[in-house]
């Protein structure tokens, strides 16, 4: 199967951030860009599935924006680090979870550095954040499936062959 069937069978939902805009990213499409205030009124009024900080910023999944995905009929997709994951198995959805995580430290540290996008002080606090996501994904039971981003084209074809089994597609 082409990567463009594998894409008609997925909705990516659109996490809200408090971060501002990197080059390139677009408002509503990358993220929903919004204030810090806005962002822990709707955690405060329930508007979040899960809700995590990073880095000093705070990033989130909307009901509505799962609900979106839902109502496309397609398999949604949420991008979430393990404090999301932690919160999702306290609701009733049932997802599927796919881990995906660098060969090693040092890779991720050079694919940081490659961005040109973190401070030095940005980029230690992710890391040391790196650290402790990749020994949650690694722990048996906390996802379904596990992918090393080694090399990004079997990466891609693993992770469709995860969408065409959960897809029913064979």
């Amino acid at each position: 199967m082409k990567s463009e069937e594998t894409k008609s069978l997925i909705a990516f939902s659109v996490s809200h951030t408090t971060r501002k805009p990197r080059p390139g990213e677009d408002n509503g499409k990358d993220y929903h860009f919004i204030s810090r205030e806005d962002m822990q009124k709707g955690i405060a009024t329930g508007l979040f599935l899960e809700h995590a900080e990073f880095s000093g910023n705070i990033y989130g999944t909307s009901k509505t924006s799962v609900g979106d995905c839902q109502m496309s009929g397609k398999i949604c997709v949420l991008d979430i680090d393990s404090q999301g994951v932690r919160s999702l198995k306290n609701t009733d959805l049932d997802p599927y979870y796919v881990f995906i995580h660098p060969p090693n430290m040092l890779v991720l540290e050079a694919r940081l550095r490659g961005r040109r996008t973190e401070s030095e002080e940005s980029l230690n606090r992710r890391l040391e954040t790196a650290k402790a996501e990749v020994e949650f994904g690694e722990t048996p039971g906390n996802f379904h499936n596990t992918i090393v981003n080694e090399n990004l084209e079997q990466a891609v074809e693993s992770l469709k062959e995860v969408i065409l089994g959960l897809a029913g597609v064979k």
